[in-house]
């Protein structure tokens, strides 16, 4: 069994992915900063059901505090890194694009060098479906450019793969980037959609929906992501020395290098989405219209070939499944 370092390991994704390598007998590592961007008690709680686990260990810890960062590599034989550690959130980035710069570029610099220096056997880190921007061919393939991000979110996500590439390239790290599609399901994050429609739906208060609930999101139901991420921890990317100097698809690469969409392939209308919601929840949304958001996309939908060709990946669970799982676990939580 390996020992992984998971950052980010009190965020959604985060906890998920580090319940399963738990449940599978590797010593995890999670570290993570607890900042105040949503709700800390909700990442404590996070934190405490990973804590019951045996083979489970926590440290407050940011990215872009190299010194406490590199130390954690020093005290543990880690293997293989997962990091999960970032900034997120569109709109956000708007209003405080510093954070951006703080978590998304300097912090993964410094998972980077902590690779390179430690020896790690494999990198896997989470990129965007928001890196496409502008793109209008879909769904969107890993072969697509990816050159005109409309947030600021999306182009230090566009800088992560450019960085990792290089470290690839130039130290043979063995690294998988992956670009989330619209993850949800229980213990999710409190400014995703799903979550907001959940409480002011059944809290009496009006919804806002943007370009007037016209956008469909490829929403992907997080237990079929780590599961993904599960099987990619023994499935490090190999170098191909042949390739250099060839012509290269844009998913193609002689470095130790993958790029891979994790999305369900299946895009769902807002308001298709809503509708799901009220059912579940049995009671009608108030609904207000709100014109289109800047960095905002108005489709995504994910070509998930690559992923499906290198771990056999198959996404299962449908939307209303998904929804019914958070909509349930949301009630109990909050009693």
């Amino acid at each position: 069994m390996r020992t992984i370092l998971v950052t980010g390991a009190a965020g959604f994704i985060g906890y998920h992915i580090s319940a399963l390598l738990c449940e599978h007998g590797h010593n995890v590592i999670g570290i993570d900063s607890l900042n105040a961007y949503y709700d800390v008690k909700l990442k404590q709680d996070r934190v405490a059901q990973l804590s019951s686990k045996g083979n489970f260990a926590f440290y407050q810890v940011d990215i872009s505090d190299k010194a406490n960062f590199d130390k954690l590599f020093t005290d543990h034989n880690i293997e293989v890194v997962i990091n999960l550690a970032a900034q997120a959130g569109v709109r956000y980035s708007i209003k405080n694009p510093y954070q951006y710069i703080d978590s998304n570029v300097v912090g993964f610099m410094n998972v980077l060098e902590a690779c390179r220096n430690f020896k790690i056997q494999h990198l896997i880190f989470a990129s965007s479906s928001s890196v496409y921007g502008s793109n209008q061919k879909i769904p969107f393939s890993v072969d697509d450019h990816t050159d005109h991000p409309i947030s600021l979110y999306a182009a230090t996500k566009k800088a992560n793969e450019a960085m990792a590439h290089s470290y690839a390239a130039l130290y043979n790290i063995p690294v998988t980037g992956l670009r989330f599609f619209t993850v949800y399901g229980p213990w999710g994050r409190p400014d995703m959609a799903y979550y907001l429609f959940t409480e002011r739906i059944m809290k009496g208060e009006p919804i806002h929906l943007f370009n007037n609930g016209n956008l469909s999101r490829d929403f992907t139901y997080v237990d079929d992501i780590v599961k993904a991420i599960d099987a990619l921890v023994e499935m490090p990317p190999a170098s191909s020395p042949d390739r250099i100097g060839t012509t290269l698809d844009i998913s193609e690469s002689f470095a130790p290098y993958r790029l891979c969409n994790i999305g369900n392939h299946k895009p769902v209308k807002l308001m298709e989405f809503v509708g799901i919601l009220e059912e579940l929840i049995g009671k009608k949304a108030i609904i207000e219209n709100k014109p289109m958001q800047p960095g905002d996309m108005y489709e995504t939908y994910a070509d998930i070939s690559h992923l499906t060709e290198t771990v056999g990946f198959s996404p299962v669970v449908d939307i209303r499944t998904g929804l019914k799982h958070f909509v349930d676990w949301y009630k109990e939580y909050y009693k």
